[in-house]
């Protein structure tokens, strides 16, 4: 199982709680929007689907993130990203129940199988309905527990940590692309990754014509002031990595912590909402998802 080079050893600091926001956008070309975005809170006993803006303690439960971004004909795309965070909310909590998740190899092998189940179940409806013929998604998923970030990820989707007190924002994942390759192994530079024909070429995603998966599964300490963005290539068309770490580091606008202080979810200020925007109005040509959590100082 390959495993994230950011996997540490360091002690694990206290987290509290969690705050999050998320959003998605068609963009101004696509006719329909193929993203898909998850939140959900669950313990051994129960599982509640998340809101697009929220906080949760984490005393009792554990969070979980995703993005999906599917491909295929007619709206096969479409259904292959719902498909796959649909599945979530049921295999994560069957799975959470086993003894041995208390375990780093448990929960290794929990996210392994999450990820084979979603892509048995696209392989199969793509082969037996025409409709749903070529379906396939790339999936992003992070999930908290207290001190501790689990994340896994198949396709070029994308998970971003920016430690607290630090100005850069560190890309967790690693594209499954020939492009992203080639970023990796010093053969182009990331502007030429940003402008290559072939950037958005997959090597790798769930369902499709693919025979086996093998999701790169990681983890991260994390605590207070820590944020992370999970987003779809399409906001990453539209914006630099430099400009989306300014946005999720700066600070919400007075109103939006008057509405804050108000404790009205529904008003609260999204910033995975301004990132999207922010992106459709530079770029739009793909359909665009952001989710971005923070851990409560």
């Amino acid at each position: 199982m390959k495993r994230n080079a950011s996997e540490t050893n360091a002690v694990v600091p206290v987290q509290s709680g969690l705050r999050w926001s998320g959003w998605t956008d068609r963009g101004k070309v696509r006719p329909h929007n193929e993203d898909s975005f998850l939140g959900l809170r669950f313990n051994s006993q129960e599982v509640e689907r998340l809101g697009k803006t929220g906080d949760s303690g984490m005393t009792a439960t554990d969070l979980v993130f995703a993005v999906s971004d599917g491909m295929g004909g007619a709206m096969a795309g479409e259904f292959a990203s719902r498909i796959a965070v649909e599945k979530i909310t049921t295999l994560l909590p069957r799975e959470f129940r086993k003894p041995v998740l208390k375990t780093d190899a448990g929960l290794t092998a929990v996210l392994d199988a999450v990820f084979r189940e979603i892509h048995r179940a696209l392989a199969y409806l793509g082969g037996s309905y025409d409709e749903c013929r070529g379906m396939e998604t790339t999936l992003s998923l992070a999930w908290f527990s207290p001190g501790w970030m689990w994340h896994a990820h198949v396709g070029d989707s994308r998970i971003y940590h920016r430690p607290r007190r630090e100005v850069v924002l560190k890309q967790l994942t690693e594209d499954d692309t020939h492009v992203g390759w080639l970023l990796r192994t010093g053969q182009i530079t990331a502007w030429e990754a940003r402008t290559h024909p072939r950037r958005h070429v997959l090597q790798k995603a769930l369902g499709g014509g693919n025979q086996f998966v093998n999701p790169q599964i990681g983890r991260v300490p994390c605590g207070p002031g820590d944020r992370f963005l999970l987003c779809t290539d399409g906001l990453f068309q539209g914006l630099t990595e430099v400009r989306m770490e300014e946005m999720i580091s700066a600070p919400a606008p007075a109103e939006a912590r008057k509405r804050a202080a108000a404790a009205d979810p529904e008003q609260d200020f999204n910033r995975a909402r301004t990132l999207v925007q922010t992106s459709v109005a530079e770029d739009g040509q793909d359909n665009t998802t952001a989710l971005v959590v923070e851990i409560a100082e």
